[in-house]
């Protein structure tokens, strides 16, 4: 087997432990991992990471629900408009996209370099949240619960449109949203945006069934060793500090937007 695709199937091992370990941030890495290692389309790499995130956090949501750490009715709450948005947008919106999105002269914007940008501008907002020491975040039990309907569907419908034209998981918007709105404690947070991650992407995945190419075989190994990250993440979330990791996973987020924005429009 080819180097570079050892390099790739690797780096699924790293997505899931970023989902076990922060709930989110696994379509962060997905995206860039499949387009840049594995030589896949842009387009179709984010129906890939919306099925290999979904499965991952399925399996990391079954965990939480286990201990008792899933809010079932929030997640109803900002899962159902968040489905209908993705589903609609994979359907729909983004085979709709024109190619190229906009000409000036002689200098073209395609879609697929359009796509890219977009995500290294959602990445760029994903590092700002995970850098940024919000102190709106609450702890394990602090609180009753309390939460603004209107608002939280209506953060469910943003990310869900996000999520159908990226294929990001948006945990790092939906955790958050959760905190701040719902008033949910920190790890209540974390296993219902794996859960709402999980349904919504493997929603998303769906409409793009009649629209894509799947290559399964390479899929199903990616998210197979995605799967056992996000054992080893939840292993090792008992023992690291979640701040300086999501600190420094911030950081990390942060260059690779730049990085991938230099990239696209370098090649232009």
């Amino acid at each position: 087997m080819d180097v570079i695709v050892l390099i790739g199937f690797a780096a699924a091992v790293i997505i899931g432990v970023s989902l076990g370990l922060i709930g989110g941030g696994g379509s962060i890495l997905t995206v860039p991992v499949l387009v840049y290692i594995l030589d896949v389309d842009p387009v179709l790499a984010t129906a890939y990471s919306l099925f290999v995130v979904g499965t991952t956090s399925l399996v990391g949501a079954g965990n939480f629900m286990k201990q008792g750490k899933v809010d079932y009715k929030t997640a109803v709450v900002f899962a159902i408009p968040s489905f209908i948005a993705v589903f609609l947008t994979r359907k729909f919106l983004v085979p709709w996209l024109p190619d190229p999105l906009f000409t000036v002269g002689e200098f073209a914007i395609t879609k697929n370099v359009g796509i890219m940008v977009f995500f290294a501008l959602i990445m760029l907002a994903a590092s700002y949240s995970m850098i940024k020491d919000n102190k709106k975040l609450k702890p394990e039990g602090s609180g009753e619960l309390k939460f603004n309907i209107p608002l939280i569907a209506l953060e469910g419908s943003v990310v869900g449109v996000i999520t159908g034209i990226v294929g990001a998981g948006g945990g790092f918007l939906i955790i958050p949203a959760l905190v701040i709105l719902a008033k949910l404690p920190m790890k209540l947070a974390v296993g219902t945006s794996l859960l709402i991650i999980a349904a919504k992407s493997l929603i998303g995945f769906l409409g793009d069934l009649g629209n894509q190419t799947i290559d399964w075989q390479m899929l199903l190994i990616f998210t197979g060793l995605s799967v056992v990250g996000i054992f080893i993440g939840t292993a090792l979330s008992k023992k690291i500090n979640e701040k300086a990791l999501k600190t420094g996973f911030g950081w990390f987020v942060l260059i690779m937007g730049i990085y991938i924005i230099g990239k696209e429009l370098m090649a232009v």
